[in-house]
């Protein structure tokens, strides 16, 4: 996912990253607001991690905030096998 999306759209997504980065305070959260650089270093400093495996944590989660959630990818496939019943 475009990074750009996940900082419009932070009050949305604050609650996954929240769930990813379980340390990170609401408080901190907020300050955030989205910006990549100061979330990197706060997980940095809530695990104790280097910048590299911080930016490996962000890509991974970022690219997860992508895909459809599971229930609706496999609702969508069974209402299309129904329909063709």
């Amino acid at each position: 996912m475009d990074w750009t999306q996940i900082e419009r759209g932070w009050p949305q997504y604050r609650l996954s990253a929240k769930r990813r980065w379980n340390r990170l305070s609401e408080k901190e959260l907020l300050q955030i607001n989205g910006r990549r650089d100061e979330l990197r270093a706060k997980i940095q400093q809530a695990y104790g991690i280097d910048r590299y495996e911080a930016e490996l944590q962000i890509a991974d989660w970022a690219y997860e905030q992508d895909e459809p959630a599971h229930g609706e990818q496999h609702g969508s496939v069974q209402n299309q096998s129904q329909t063709l019943q």
